[in-house]
Order: structure tokens, then sequence, then C-alpha cells
């Protein structure tokens, strides 16, 4: 497995991010602990001054990948979303492990939920999905030079997903189409990849 390097149009788009700006945390008035999420209640003082309550998903942190086969196609999840009844079209993910790096979680994730492992990996950046209410951060990669595995490893048991190989072209349109409720975590990583790909 390699790392690729960055290249100019990769470390323009790598810049570094804005520093933080917290707030000022004053208590936790109630919290509950569910698998690997924590959802908090607490009292802050925002930077413009208002104190008041906001209640915060507290999350270990994610990973993601967008697989591109030699030939270019994508593997892509159609994936069963029980909180919205649906199935949506993905980019395998996982949520990092206690003493994981978003790297190793994407390889295990990539091979327990697409069947393949990646020798080229390239970094798209991070990205935070639900700002409003969860502090989750998830790293984004490029996985290339995939090898399908002959037994992938076990997943979770609660994964009902489907493996797709699709052109770009075919994931563009599905995109566009207004047919498929937009997973928003698997637009910006395709919208980055394509920056690398240049397509």
């Amino acid at each position: 497995m390699r790392q690729a390097g960055a290249n100019p149009s990769s470390a323009a788009a790598m810049a570094p991010l804005p520093p933080p700006e917290p707030s000022r945390h004053l208590e936790t008035t109630a919290s509950l602990n569910a698998r690997k999420l924590r959802f908090e209640l607490n009292r802050m003082v925002l930077p413009i001054g208002l104190e008041a309550s906001f209640g915060v998903i507290r999350h270990p942190g994610a990973s993601l990948a967008v697989p591109v086969l030699d030939d270019g196609r994508v593997v892509v999840l159609r994936q069963y979303r029980f909180a919205v009844a649906t199935r949506l079209l993905e980019f395998p993910a996982g949520t990092l492990d206690p003493g994981e790096g978003p790297l190793a979680t994407m390889e295990r994730e990539l091979q327990e939920e697409a069947g393949y492992r990646a020798d080229r990996w390239d970094p798209l950046g991070a990205m935070l999905p639900c700002p409003g209410y969860s502090d989750e951060v998830i790293h984004l990669f490029l996985a290339r030079e995939l090898t399908p595995l002959e037994a992938p490893p076990a997943g979770d048991d609660d994964e009902d997903m489907e493996v797709l190989l699709m052109e770009p072209a075919a994931l563009d349109q599905a995109i566009a189409s207004g047919d498929e409720y937009l997973d928003g975590k698997s637009v910006t990583a395709w919208f980055r990849a394509r920056q690398l790909l240049g397509l």
C-alpha cells in the first residue's frame, strides 16, 4: 500500500483549514451514550457573547473512500439507512475505532463493505457533515489500484448493502437526476475526487 504524495493540483485543494474558534463550555447538564456516539446538553457561551444551552452529538470521527477501478468505473454502495427508511447511493465509509487512524479505518472498511483492497491512497481533505449539532469529522480518500478480495472480512451485523460498479457519467447522472436522495458526504467526496482525477 502506498499513499501518494501531493501534486500541484491536490496541494492547492489541501490548503490548511482555518483555526477553530471555540465557545466557552460552562457545564454539561445531561448526557446519553449510544454505541459509539454520545449526546450532550451543554451550557455554553458563544463567541458573540450569547449564553445558552445547546445539544451536541460527540462523534469519534469517520473515514470515507471513493474507490476507482483501473478501467475508471467507481465502486458505490446502495445501503439501507434505518433512520430515513430508504436505500442510498454511498461510498464505503465507517467510524474510527479507538486508537485507529483515518487511513487504517478506511482500509478496513473498504475490505468489509466493498470487498476490495487498495494499494494507492490520496487524501481528499475532511468534511463536517452536520456541524449544526455534531462534532463529527469525516476524512475523505481516493482509493485506486484496487484488488477484489476472494473472501472479504465480515462487516457489522446491521449492514444491508449492495456493491455497484458505475461509470463516472452514470454516477453524475444519478446525483443530478433528482431520482435519488443525496448522501452529502458521498457527493462531497465525489466532487473532490473528480478534481484530483481531472474529470
